[in-house]
């Protein structure tokens, strides 16, 4: 007769392969497996009919045992041998101490680690409780039941395993020896260089991390000898521990607040995500050594026990999440260049008629200079580069006319969005009340009039700038500066027929980017203080003088977010295509200002009975797609990295989109003209 199988929810044959004389791996695959049927085993419906309804489904499984072990001697003295075995061999302390921080300070650091820990299996061979934590609890909702237990149930485990692991040893031991480890942690980032000289020295002049090691030594010292080894026995009224605990929870409370100050000093003087690392663990350090005092000092440990297990769990989600871990520690450094980008972004918003015309004058600037831009990348291609070197010169040639239009105080329209975008989502702060909702109504309407001033002013200019040389050209040279071929290919490829959209749309992205990695450099330049270095380093100023390199102090502190935005601009621009097509990707860019300077100057070449063509109005659809997608693109990236970063939920959202309706339909012509003068 075959040999039947039995179930791994057999919770009979589950305890009856209980083995305390088993290796090391098999006991521990046994906990495990206890675990696993904790977790998910089926009950029969009359068992469960008969335990309270209300238990979670893992609570009443865990009951069920229970009963089965006060029932049954046998199985009793095997499973609880074998638990108290896991408890006695394992490193608690490993666990306690190091279970959730990194082993080495560094956001990539850990993030490496952590994507080791997604590939790589894990081994029940080992006594590292902290390794043997995620084979016992894998993602799940461990951290609910175990958080639901009752008191009845709770106080009949612990009933169960007390006999068994009654041996005279104090199960505080590992307790002390992790805040013993967790203390020196602390007191040895508080102080690191990275942290302690972004600190508060107010704060400091307590010497709050030179005092930690010593008084939790103190702790430890006054716990052994007054507080009882049973896990059933309360805490100790010993005046002295409970002082000293006292003491030591408020040099706690002072090195968090040491740490928290860093922010402080980050906000004002740039951003370092690995800094915001180290001063994070160095707080959930300082939380962990709270919560283990708790435990030890509890009348009722086993209750905190289980929520400190509970704890645990939650901190092993988190640390299985990499998207967690850069959401928490990246969203600082989106915060300020948010900030920044807002801070340039103001420029750009005009609220009045005088600064509507400056805009527009601005504007006509910088298209003039993009129709030159334009004329030049006709010639660049005359050359017949390689596609990189092609892609890299058209890349130089954009940055250079960028950077030039910022020199002259000129304008690109497309530049704006991503910039105004966290300038307007500072106004979302207050958007609860009827006031509050038409100050940013009133925002969307000063920006979609500047972006529109931006838009016309560049348009106005390039076309007759671009059919101004075309001409010109045809009067002196008997032909155009670009020929009719080249009118043909550009007809052909603007179009609003082929993926004119698309590569617009991915241009948008790329302006987007460039202003990200503007307000990144910006904060690279704050963080080292390299304004500071220009105007005070012996050297510079012994080649400038003092007053020369006070002013190069001030421009390129100006002025240095600007040009990382122009020059990454324009080489994205260039380089995209080229890198894309060694890929085989067929990618191009759609900058709205440099299509209508090629469409215009085909129309140059080719003469104005092209414009009685279909194919000129589709190409002149897809300018207006293509300007609507490069700011609509942008914006909305921009938009939603400032609201992410400010940690503001658009609650009122119909509200402010009803209120945008209603400006528009009563006063239209506000989000094309400017008022007469400036809103009070």
């Amino acid at each position: 007769m075959a040999k039947t199988r039995a179930s791994p929810w057999d919770l009979t044959a589950l305890l009856n392969a209980a083995d305390p004389k088993a290796s090391l791996a098999e006991r521990h695959l046994w906990v495990i497996r206890l675990f696993e049927w904790l977790r998910h085993a089926p009950l029969d419906v009359d068992v469960a009919t008969a335990l309270a309804r209300s238990t979670p489904t893992p609570g009443l499984r865990l009951r069920h045992m229970l009963g089965v072990l006060e029932r049954n001697a046998e199985h009793h003295e095997r499973a609880g041998t074998m638990l108290v075995l896991f408890l006695r061999e394992v490193d608690s302390a490993a666990l306690l101490a190091d279970f959730g921080f990194a082993p080495r300070q560094g956001l990539w650091a850990e993030f490496g680690r952590r994507l080791r820990g997604r590939i790589l299996p894990l081994t029940p061979a080992t006594n590292d409780l902290g390794e043997l934590f995620g084979l016992l609890f894998p993602p799940g909702t461990d951290a609910r039941w175990l958080t639901d237990l009752d008191d009845e149930t709770l106080a009949r485990l612990q009933l169960t395993l007390a006999p068994l692991a009654d041996d005279g040893s104090d199960w505080r031991g590992p307790f002390f020896e992790a805040i013993m480890f967790l203390a020196s942690a602390v007191r040895a980032a508080g102080f690191s260089p990275a942290l302690r000289q972004r600190m508060s020295p107010e704060l400091l002049v307590d010497h709050p991390f030179r005092q930690l090691a010593r008084s939790a030594e103190r702790v430890r010292e006054l716990a052994e000898e007054s507080l009882p080894t049973s896990a059933a026995a309360g805490g100790s009224d010993d005046p002295q521990l409970l002082q000293e605990t006292q003491y030591l929870r408020a040099l706690l409370d002072q090195c968090r607040r040491c740490a928290d100050s860093v922010h402080q000093h980050l906000e004002a003087h740039g951003v370092s995500v690995d800094v915001v690392f180290e001063a994070d663990q160095l707080q959930q350090r300082a939380h962990r050594i709270d919560a283990l005092l708790t435990c030890v000092l509890s009348a009722t440990p086993a209750t905190e026990l289980l929520g400190l297990v509970a704890e645990l769990v939650h901190t092993a989600e988190a640390q299985r999440s990499i998207r967690g871990l850069f959401a928490q520690h990246y969203s600082l450094l989106a915060r300020k260049v948010a900030e920044r980008s807002a801070a340039t972004g103001e420029h750009y918003i005009t609220r009045d008629a005088a600064a509507y015309g400056r805009m527009l004058r601005a504007a006509l600037g910088g298209g003039a200079v993009v129709g030159v831009v334009t004329l030049a990348k006709f010639g660049l291609a005359a050359f017949a580069l390689g596609a990189f070197w092609a892609g890299f010169s058209s890349g130089v040639m954009y940055a250079a006319a960028f950077v030039l239009i910022q020199a002259l105080h000129f304008t690109l329209a497309t530049k704006q969005p991503a910039m105004t975008a966290p300038a307007l989502a500072d106004k979302l702060a207050d958007v609860s009340t009827d006031a509050g909702v038409e100050r940013f109504v009133d925002e969307v309407v000063h920006l979609i009039r500047s972006q529109s001033a931006g838009i016309f002013g560049n348009l106005l200019a390039v076309i007759p700038v671009v059919l101004a040389a075309q001409w010109l050209a045809r009067a002196v040279f008997g032909a155009p500066l670009v020929g009719v071929p080249q009118a043909e290919h550009v007809v052909g490829s603007l179009t609003l027929l082929g993926p004119t959209a698309f590569f617009a749309a991915l241009t948008g992205v790329l302006l987007f980017a460039s202003s990200i990695i503007a307000g990144w450099v910006e904060n690279w330049f704050v963080w080292h203080r390299l304004d500071s270095a220009i105007a005070w380093n012996p050297r510079i100023v012994a080649r400038l003088g003092a007053a020369r390199a006070q002013r190069w102090s001030a421009w390129w502190r100006g002025n240095v977010s600007g040009l990382a935005s122009n020059i990454s601009l324009g080489l994205l621009l260039g380089l995209v295509p080229a890198v894309a097509g060694f890929f085989s990707l067929p990618l191009d860019v759609r900058h709205v200002t440099l299509a209508t300077g090629q469409l215009f100057t085909a129309v140059g070449a080719a003469g104005l009975a092209i414009v009685a063509s279909a194919p000129f109005w589709w190409c002149l659809a897809g300018i207006a797609v293509t300007g609507a997608l490069n700011l609509g693109v942008s914006f909305f990236l921009a938009f939603r990295v400032a609201l992410r970063s400010r940690g503001i939920r658009l609650a009122d959202r119909a509200r402010i989109y009803r209120a945008i309706r209603q400006r528009l339909l009563h006063r239209p012509a506000s989000f094309v003209l400017p008022p007469r003068s400036a809103a009070p």
